[in-house]
């Protein structure tokens, strides 16, 4: 059998000639843009803008002349992760915190699109995030500085009604499987008065907070080992737990969905402008105003600098070493020039357990006189706790790996004392994650920089910045705006108690 042999001429690839570059320059007009307005920037689904059309047609000559004769032919530099060169508002860090500061920005804004927002997050999967990584998810009023409780406040309010804020259309509504069952704190003799007194001002400020006696705490959860225990609070309403990981991708859903641009890189240098200056007391200082900022790709050596005229410090356990590029701290000791922003990463640990003859449903997240603590996880007879460690016990922050010995020498004896059943529990799994620690007072900073007049700060909330994110990130949305805290008056978490020496006293912290 003869096989047949295609006779037909072969078709050969050739470049157009230099007299097509017109034709065919609209003929890619007319197949890669299709209708557009002249002179206006194209939106992205995103939320971020393409090039305007100038630009459109700039690029696609330089693709038509690589091909030409007598051209070498190359590819475009992919600028897609690239982000902008000029933003209004650049925050750094994506996490909660970062996140609910962009959003007050866009929601707050005189006009759509008023504000160019870009958050620069590290780490997209978040496994470092200290609003998420070591949080329990727990929402209380009961603190004994009025400004925390009002944020509590606050925040609650916005969780509760989450999709009238962070509804996104044709996305479904966000879900925090709010828990609703209170947050139990336990007082020993020694701290039963401050304990009265904080629930007096917490009434004050509107929480619906009540005190109950050991025989009071017996008969409402019989599970319970009052021993030592003098006095409790509980919160009746509007306390609880939530999904930390829900708010958040809820949150960032919305961000972008209003414009905010996002880039995965590193901060790595601030360009700044300083001139000379001098304080009531009569000390010279520098003050200095932030014109670029660095950002380097993830896994590459390029960086792009960005221009802009904010500059939020929303970077967590990592703020401090943001504020050190900044030139924060770098002064003479005990000079305002030399004062550091005092947050650090600290390592805690979370841990799961199972327990067949745990207390049931209506178990409230538990706060106990040494710092233990624990909540219901599920319907399945699980529960999440644990405890901060001491200073002398403070682990290595250098990795997230967890110490299994913490759980069974310093966890658990105190469980079982104050619940006798969690004497046969078993536990399922445990992981640590980093907390935004301010070893100065262990209350969070927000608002602008003495010296470094244009970075404002949203950090060092020691392990309460999450169920504070939405009131933290509105209290900064309105000193860039306004000028002045309007609905939380923040005055006393400004920058400069540190270098005055004037800590706040918040006793009730877990």
């Amino acid at each position: 059998m003869t096989r047949k042999t295609d006779r037909r001429p072969q078709r050969l690839l050739r470049l157009p000639e230099a007299g097509c570059c017109k034709a065919m320059f609209r003929r890619v007009l007319r197949l890669g843009l299709g209708p557009v307005l002249p002179n206006r920037g194209l939106r992205t689904r995103r939320g971020g803008f393409t090039l305007d059309w100038d630009a459109k047609v700039s690029e696609f000559k330089k693709k038509i002349d690589s091909i030409l004769p007598g051209k070498q032919l190359e590819m475009m530099y992919d600028t897609s992760h690239l982000p902008p060169e000029q933003s209004d508002v650049v925050i750094i860090g994506g996490g909660i915190l970062g996140l609910s500061v962009a959003f007050w920005l866009k929601k707050l804004e005189s006009r759509r699109d008023a504000i160019r927002v870009l958050v620069v997050e590290q780490d997209h999967t978040y496994s470092r995030a200290s609003s998420t990584g070591p949080s329990v998810g727990g929402i209380w009023q009961q603190f004994s500085m009025p400004e925390n409780v009002q944020l509590s406040l606050f925040s609650i309010n916005f969780l509760r009604n989450i999709n009238e804020y962070l509804a996104v259309v044709d996305a479904p509504p966000v879900d925090l499987r709010f828990n609703p069952s209170g947050c139990l704190l336990l007082a020993s003799e020694k701290d039963a008065a401050t304990l009265e007194n904080n629930v007096k001002m917490q009434r004050e400020e509107g929480a619906k907070v009540c005190l109950m006696s050991p025989e009071q705490l017996k008969n409402k959860f019989p599970w319970i080992n009052v021993e030592g225990v003098a006095l409790a609070s509980y919160g009746l309403e509007d306390e609880g737990w939530f999904d930390a990981w829900s708010l958040l991708h809820g949150l960032r859903r919305k961000v972008q969905s209003m414009g905010v641009f996002f880039c995965q890189g590193e901060v790595t240098r601030f360009i700044t402008s300083s001139n000379q200056a001098e304080t009531p007391s009569g000390e010279k200082v520098v003050l200095r105003r932030i014109h670029n900022v660095h950002v380097k790709m993830d896994k590459s050596l390029e960086y792009q600098p960005v221009e802009c005229a904010v500059v939020i410090n929303a970077a967590g356990a990592w703020s401090g070493k943001i504020a050190e590029l900044a030139g924060i701290g770098k002064g003479l000791p005990g000079t305002l020039q030399g004062t550091k922003l005092p947050v650090e990463p600290r390592k805690r640990y979370v841990h799961l357990w199972h327990c067949p003859q745990g207390p049931g449903l209506e178990t409230p997240l538990v706060a106990d006189i040494n710092g233990v603590y624990f909540r219901r996880e599920g319907l399945g007879c699980n529960y999440l706790g644990g405890c901060s460690p001491t200073e002398e016990e403070e682990p290595d922050p250098a990795n997230l790996e967890v110490d299994h010995d913490f759980f069974q020498n310093k966890v658990w004896p105190h469980l079982v004392q104050r619940v006798p059943s969690f004497k046969n529990l078993k536990v399922q799994s445990a992981w640590a994650g980093y907390c935004d620690y301010n070893t100065f007072d262990q209350n969070g900073v927000v608002g602008a920089h003495p010296l470094v007049v244009n970075m404002y700060f949203a950090t060092g909330f020691s392990g309460r910045g999450l169920q504070h994110a939405p009131g933290i990130g509105r209290a900064v949305a309105e000193v860039i705006l306004e000028g002045h805290f309007k609905t939380i008056n923040m005055s006393s978490f400004l920058f400069n108690r540190f270098y005055l020496g004037e800590k706040l006293q918040e006793y009730s912290i877990l």
